[in-house]
């Protein structure tokens, strides 16, 4: 197990995409401020897809013009094309990510096209990061499971998490779209893919649709993983993938590896304030079972 995690903070983009309630730009940089107070280093800020698809990160330019940049934090966004490439750019960033599935048919569901082609798609788009001294990442989902075809094979997410890191990825996250995966399933997983690119190459990315991230989560860092993706509040879901319910919180998560031992240099009272901003502002309880406890217990209040 390894002695420090490194949290990847993904609830301004793959938490808010989802939500029905508009957020604003100012609200998001707050939300990422809080965010990086708590001590969280890298933060999925948001993503240049088409705003007729996902109109929640219709800002994303904007939100990227208000942030504070330094201090070793990262803001990452999610790039589907060139187009999108060129926006980035155009914004400033210096670390995109890329996603691509193991199921052929929620490939073609989210993205319009097959496994195959959709590497192919993204193979001018790491061209013109790296021409750029843009740093990229790549997402894989469904790896547990897929909304359309049910079992994925692990063949699968091993192939497609090999033809990323050839692409150019300098890190895998592997992702259980649908919360699917329990622990064995996803330790096997974690095993294959490191057997082909190593497991200091890995990430993992849960959601909790059926209470599984956390056991989920422990199995992976067991085998050596040692970055792991989450979102404030348990905010997320997937808008194609019906059902699917909310990433692993980032406040559990903390607490979880506080409890055992494991570094993240995350302050857990700043994260539970991030998070109960945001659910706040979406008008809604937190999804976080740690930020519950301590509003029940102490009447935790947010920093205004």
């Amino acid at each position: 197990m390894p002695d420090i995690v490194r949290i990847v903070e993904v609830g301004p983009r793959d938490g808010l995409q989802n939500e029905r309630v508009a957020v604003s730009a100012v609200v998001k940089v707050d939300f990422i401020k809080r965010l990086a107070a708590a001590g969280i280093k890298t933060i999925e800020a948001g993503s240049f897809v088409s705003p007729k698809r996902i109109p929640q990160m219709a800002d994303t330019a904007q939100v990227l013009a208000a942030l504070p940049r330094g201090g070793g934090i990262r803001y990452p966004v999610l790039v589907p094309n060139l187009q999108g490439m060129e926006a980035a750019l155009g914004a400033g960033v210096d670390e995109i990510a890329i996603f691509a599935s193991a199921s052929e048919t929620f490939s073609r569901k989210n993205i319009n096209c097959s496994i195959a082609e959709s590497v192919e798609r993204f193979r001018p788009v790491v061209e013109v990061a790296r021409a750029n001294a843009v740093a990229v990442r790549g997402y894989v989902s469904c790896v547990l499971g897929c909304p359309y075809e049910g079992h994925v094979e692990t063949e699968a997410v091993v192939s497609v998490s090999k033809k990323l890191a050839e692409l150019g990825c300098y890190e895998i996250s592997l992702g259980d779209t649908i919360g699917i995966g329990t622990p064995r399933q996803a330790r096997d997983v974690v095993r294959a893919v490191s057997r082909e690119i190593g497991v200091n190459a890995l990430a993992v990315h849960f959601h909790d649709t059926r209470g599984q991230a956390l056991a989920n989560i422990l199995a992976c860092i067991e085998e050596g993983v040692c970055v792991v993706d989450s979102a404030a509040a348990g905010l997320g879901g997937c808008p194609y993938a019906p059902g699917a319910s909310g990433n692993v919180s980032t406040e559990d998560l903390v607490f979880m590896l506080d409890g055992i031992g494991v570094r993240t240099g995350v302050d857990l009272e700043l994260a539970i304030e991030a998070g109960l901003f945001i659910a706040a502002e979406l008008g809604r309880p937190t999804g976080s079972k740690v930020s519950q406890a301590v509003v029940a217990s102490r009447g935790f209040k947010p920093a205004m």
